[in-house]
């Protein structure tokens, strides 16, 4: 009886290790079990921590993502705030016109009007009322204007190449000096050239576009030097004669002088003079009367055909 009470015990003992083996799970399914659980995670529902999130991009490092061209003229070393003003000459404009031989603007196609003259005044700025008052008269037309300067006018007065280009008028270069620059050696009139673009850049933050020689004297080196500083060299076709002593004072001849040599396309020579700028309301109003308008400079192609 002793025998069979002791195997008893023996029975029962393995049957309750055997569910404790039970209850366990083996390391390789353990092992298994992780395996499976990383898979999961490394898919698309694998929960993000706020420390593996990907950091949001400066504007800094989005520029830096960009071209290098892009970059330096979006963020450049010395950059020139772009003009909110509208009517600013830094806005681009679509170039629907060119310059030919004979200094006249042509239409680069028939959707553009023939029928167009290009405004420009010399010699200055030389008086901030007389330049108000130009700037007044083709803003109630409309029109845009080549201001050709000189750059000792613009040293003395800064602050009215600032007034033009503000109101969105174009500058042009008339040489440092009003000097005949044929009869200069070529390394005199090239200076005469670079030192307006550079008081100009200086003042408002661009180059002239346009070049005009004083006394419309200029040979072939002349132009080539113009050309290198990326400007459209030109005299004009059409001279209201104001600096002439028979038109002094007589802003009706000034008028009369400009629609006697009245063509499509022409490049009208005036400057900043008392009598001028008394001419110029009527004299604009009789070029629209003829059904005339008056063409953008910044529309001009650079280089002449």
């Amino acid at each position: 009886m002793l025998k069979h009470a002791t195997s008893l015990l023996l029975i029962a003992g393995m049957l309750l290790s055997a569910c404790s083996s039970q209850g366990q799970s083996s390391p390789k399914a353990n092992q298994t079990k992780t395996s499976t659980d990383m898979t999961l995670n490394n898919g698309k529902n694998k929960p993000t921590t706020s420390n593996e999130m990907e950091p949001e991009k400066s504007t800094k490092d989005t520029l830096n993502d960009l071209p290098n061209q892009a970059n330096e003229e979006t963020v450049g070393t010395n950059p020139v705030a772009p003009s909110t003003n509208e009517n600013s000459s830094e806005v681009l404009t679509k170039k629907t016109y060119h310059m030919n031989s004979s200094y006249v603007i042509k239409p680069n196609n028939e959707s553009s009007p023939d029928k167009v003259v290009l405004l420009t005044f010399d010699d200055g700025p030389k008086d901030e009322k007389m330049i108000t008052s130009i700037i007044n008269t083709l803003n109630k037309h409309q029109a845009k204007a080549i201001f050709f300067i000189n750059g000792n006018r613009v040293k003395r007065q800064p602050e009215i190449l600032k007034l033009i280009h503000k109101e969105g008028q174009v500058i042009g270069n008339h040489a440092w000096d009003h000097e005949d620059l044929k009869t200069m050696s070529g390394p005199e009139a090239r200076k005469q050239i670079t030192e307006v673009q550079q008081i100009v850049k200086d003042t408002i933050g661009e180059e002239p576009q346009f070049f005009r020689p004083p006394f419309g004297s200029g040979n072939d080196a002349l132009k080539d030097a113009v050309k290198e500083q990326g400007m459209l060299y030109m005299t004009w076709s059409n001279g209201s004669l104001d600096w002439d002593k028979s038109t002094k004072n007589k802003p009706d001849r000034v008028i009369q002088n400009v629609l006697d040599q009245l063509h499509p396309g022409s490049n009208i020579l005036m400057h900043e003079l008392p009598w001028t700028v008394e001419a110029l309301d009527e004299l604009l109003t009789q070029l629209e009367n003829k059904g005339y308008s008056f063409v953008d400079p910044q529309s001009i192609e650079l280089q002449p055909r």
